[in-house]
Order: structure tokens, then sequence, then C-alpha cells
């Protein structure tokens, strides 16, 4: 299968299996340095497809897309070092899918965001699209149709279960969204703390173009994003905006203009999260905790006592529970 990729954007390593295996994934050494989106910060722990690719001036290391890429490889974890240190990067990878979920990528951001939440040494969160041109595109719908109809509810909760995880990482998240994010895609931006986009990006809730409704906590966080009327007018007409469009209704917190390396959004959001590196991580977890609990209903006994006697017409019973 061929590895489409938007204009401008890098070419895929073509050839035969001898060309591929001699431009395959090698482990960074610690004097190594990324080029592309990953130009000054050193990261470690990465492992790369390397390819060679012309440009004006000559020959340079350019990133690389196969489609006989690994399973292991849909998701990439850096955590990166140095000045960064404290910063881990998940990068997708699904470049002959759109970055769509399946149950592979699903399973491996599970696991992933499992070892996040308990990593003390972990500091903020950056979610990023490794293919030009894509965020994420939901969810994958040439699985979805091979599936029977016992398998479709599990495989939609289990979407939903890793969103929510994300959600409730203890420390700051944010999604960079350098391309397209609709349904799932954006639902899982919106998961993060923060989102920023280049403005050439696309996002937006179009299930309801497919006769379904978004399923990935969408209706919920949208909403508590732009507000409810905009929300609902939003997935009622499954409107896709451009990152200017999504920064004038509040659904991202920066804009960014696109640059050469696709990687704007990218590069913002590794700026913001070095800018909470200095801060006490006690009271980074504890802060998001408080701002997301707040904008719960607190679930209290009289809470629910307030409601039961309202329905009744009586006067309620409070007991400070």
């Amino acid at each position: 299968m061929a590895v489409a990729v938007a204009p401008g954007a890098l070419v895929a390593l073509r050839g035969s299996r001898a060309h591929l295996a001699a431009a395959c994934c090698a482990p960074l050494g610690p004097r190594w340095r990324l080029p592309g989106s990953f130009t000054g910060p050193r990261i470690g722990r990465a492992i790369w497809v390397r390819g060679w690719t012309p440009a004006a001036g000559g020959t340079i290391l350019r990133r690389g897309y196969s489609s006989e890429l690994k399973t292991e490889d849909e998701l990439r974890v850096r955590y990166l070092e140095e000045e960064n240190r404290g910063i881990v990067v998940l990068g997708i990878n699904r470049a002959y899918a759109k970055n769509s979920f399946n149950k592979n990528l699903v399973k491996m951001l599970s696991k992933a965001v499992d070892a996040l939440k308990s990593d003390k040494k972990v500091r903020t969160v950056i979610v990023r699209s490794e293919v030009p041109g894509i965020f994420c595109a939901g969810a994958d719908l040439k699985e979805r149709v091979k599936m029977n109809s016992s398998e479709v509810g599990p495989f939609v909760s289990k979407i939903r279960a890793v969103i929510n995880e994300i959600a409730n990482l203890p420390v700051p998240t944010i999604a960079a969204i350098d391309g397209l994010a609709l349904g799932g895609g954006l639902e899982l931006a919106l998961a993060c703390d923060i989102r920023v986009a280049a403005s050439s990006a696309k996002m937006g809730l179009v299930e309801t173009k497919l006769a379904i409704i978004p399923g990935g906590g969408g209706t919920q966080r949208l909403p508590r994003a732009i507000g409810m009327s905009l929300a609902k007018e939003l997935i009622f007409s499954a409107r896709v905006l451009d990152g200017q469009e999504a920064k004038s209704v509040g659904l991202i917190s920066h804009v960014l203009e696109q640059n050469q390396e696709g990687d704007a959004a990218y590069r913002k959001a590794l700026d913001l999260a070095r800018e909470f590196l200095p801060q006490g991580p006690v009271a980074m977890r504890v802060a998001k905790l408080a701002i997301n609990q707040g904008m719960e209903t607190i679930p209290t006994k009289d809470r629910l006592e307030g409601l039961l006697a309202f329905k009744e017409k009586r006067s309620p019973r409070y007991k400070g529970e």
C-alpha cells in the first residue's frame, strides 16, 4: 500500500526491500539530534524511520514513512532530555490510515498512558502526529466495517476509555494539531488541557454525517470548551473549522501559520511545556485537579436530596453530607 502525503510534505521511503532495510529504524545515540520538527531538543529513547530525500542545495536527512510500518511503531513515546527533561511526547504514526484509531493504536495509547500516570518524573505530555497534514481522523472505519455488530460497541467504549484516561492524567497535557482532526481525533484533542493548532488545520465533530453521534466524550467536552449553544451548532451541522475559526470560538488557545516542516503547532506546544517545567510539580498536579473538579457538580448526598425533594414537592432534609 502506498503512503499518501499532503502537498509539500516529506515523501515516503521508496525502493526495494534492500533499500528499505538500509533506511530502517535505528536507536538514537545520546548525541544524535533529530532533523525537522525535532531540531534543537535532544531526544531520548526514540526510534525513527530514517530516509534520504533530495532537497535544494544537497541531500539531507528527513522523516520517512513506510506502508510496512510495524504495529509497535504506530505510537512513538519519547522522553525528551536535557532542558526538556520531564516533557513526554506521544506521537501517532499511522500515515497509511490517517492516524485513525484501530485496536492496536488504542491498546498502545492505553499502555503508554498507564505508565505515564504513575511516573513522577513526567511533568507535561504533548500529543502530536508524526504524519504531515494529519492529527487524527477518528476511528478506523476500514477496520470497523470488518467487525461484527457485537464488536463495535466494545471498540467504541475502548476509544472513549483511553480518551478519558488521557483527560485524567495528573499532569498538564497539550494537543499539537498540525493537520486534520476529525471525530475521535478532535475528541482526543479536547481531552487535553490545552490545544494549539496551525491555521491550516481542520477540525470538527462530523459524526452526524454518518448518522451517529460523537462517542469519545465530545458531546460533553466541546460544550465546556466553547459553550453549549455553539457546540450544538457545530455538532448538528458537522461543520469543520480551520485554525483561525477554531481560535475565534475558543476551541484552541493558540493558532500559528504552518511552517515548512509542518510542525508549527508542535513547536508552540513545546514552548508552552518548557514554561511549565520550572513550576512546582505537586502544585501543578493539585492545580489541575482543583480546576477539573471545580468544573464538575460536587457529588454530595445533599445535592441528591435537594433534587429528590424538588421532585417530591417537599422541603429538603439536608444533613451536611
